[in-house]
């Protein structure tokens, strides 16, 4: 199973393994008093897109298609979440104060649309 949830929010037991999913490390945000397994900049959008994106709902869709373009190129980043989240829990931690339209919803998307692949392939 894989979940979202902002890094400000408390961790929760059933959280599983915590990544943080963004290229930036979140604002006030002491690296102490942020329990994670990981932080994989990689996987987060590229500054370019991010940018241009600026979490505007309008561009929503297109962020949608330009990101996963940008993770398909890139199976390394996002192959070790994905074998994580066959395994256990996994929650991706964002930043962002927009809780429908944001990197982590996409990437979670794109990875679950992995999963299912995975799982009628085998």
């Amino acid at each position: 199973m894989i979940q979202i949830k902002r890094v400000y929010d408390p961790p929760d037991d059933l959280d599983g393994t915590r990544f943080l999913v963004e290229r930036l490390w979140p604002r006030g945000m002491k690296k102490e008093s942020l329990k994670m397994d990981g932080w994989i900049k990689d996987v987060a959008p590229s500054d370019a897109l991010r940018h241009w994106f600026g979490h505007e709902p309008a561009k929503w869709e297109e962020f949608q298609h330009r990101y996963t373009a940008e993770l398909e190129e890139h199976s390394d980043f996002w192959e070790p979440l994905l074998a994580e989240a066959r395994q256990r829990t996994v929650t991706l931690l964002y930043s962002a104060h927009d809780h429908e339209h944001n990197n982590a919803l996409a990437l979670k998307e794109f990875l679950e649309e992995r999963l299912k692949r995975s799982t009628h392939t085998h």
